[in-house]
């Protein structure tokens, strides 16, 4: 991995394009923002602009195809939808039945594609404010869980707010929150900070996606808004046919990260 953070984010795309990378994205290309991906039929696309607009801590929209539109020109000169993000997921019905690594099989010209904001974009900031984030220490992809607060539902999208965990220690939450609000773009803010069972999760270790990393007992658990919450959504909605990114698995734009700093 630290290899591949050492490339532009054309290269990583291109390794990606070429079958070289079907991992998770944390900590590659770490200047550039990375999106989550939801890929929908026409015809359900405005009832999914709805719930990205009601929601726009879990959903922060970067970027919204035309239909049948698989470049993104806003994201990246060179972006093919298909093909650019390491492991997709496909959705039948809201059930996952496939995760393969290119979608130009199943590509339709009634598609929809939403990029939405991600947290690996604020970690660039966090870590040169001096904060360790332990899943890229270790190499691992961040723990996302499923929570107990329900997101504001439009049309047939409604679920459970998803989030992502960082452990760390007390001294320094209030910085992190002082940093990630300045990316309302890619989540801003932590939605909770401490004991997990206030909102839903009852074992830190057992994440619902993603890589479980330990929390010392010096650490609090700090909890932000994930771009994972549409799949919640996709699985309650249940679509005919619907493609997302695997958890972690990111488009990686041209887009740097600080670019989308509020102040």
């Amino acid at each position: 991995m630290a290899q591949a953070a050492r490339e532009s984010a054309g290269k990583v795309r291109e390794r990606i394009r070429r079958g070289l990378w079907t991992s998770h994205t944390s900590g590659l290309a770490d200047e550039h923002v990375q999106g989550n991906v939801v890929i929908l039929p026409q015809s359900l696309a405005g009832d999914f602009l709805r719930y990205c607009q009601r929601n726009p801590k879990p959903c922060p929209l970067l970027a919204v195809s035309e239909p049948g539109e698989f470049n993104l020109p806003s994201l990246g000169t060179d972006i093919d939808i298909r093909t650019d993000v390491p492991r997709y997921r496909v959705w039948r019905h809201g059930e996952l039945v496939d995760e393969p690594t290119d979608i130009m099989p199943l590509w339709r010209e009634d598609l929809v594609s939403f990029v939405i904001g991600c947290s690996f974009s604020f970690e660039q900031a966090l870590l040169e404010a001096g904060l360790p984030l332990r899943h890229v220490e270790q190499g691992r992809n961040v723990a996302m869980y499923r929570t107990s607060i329900a997101t504001d539902a439009a049309g047939p999208f409604s679920g459970p707010l998803v989030v992502t965990m960082r452990p760390l220690r007390a001294s320094a939450v209030i910085r992190a929150v002082q940093v990630t609000s300045r990316f309302p773009n890619v989540h801003g803010a932590p939605v909770h900070i401490g004991d997990p069972t206030l909102i839903g999760i009852s074992d830190l270790a057992r994440p619902d996606y993603g890589d479980a990393v330990e929390v010392m007992p010096d650490e609090l658990p700090v909890f932000w808004a994930c771009g994972v919450t549409p799949q919640a959504a996709i699985q309650q909605a249940r679509p005919e046919f619907c493609i997302t990114h695997a958890p972690g698995a990111m488009l990686i734009t041209d887009l740097l990260n600080h670019q989308l700093a509020s102040f």
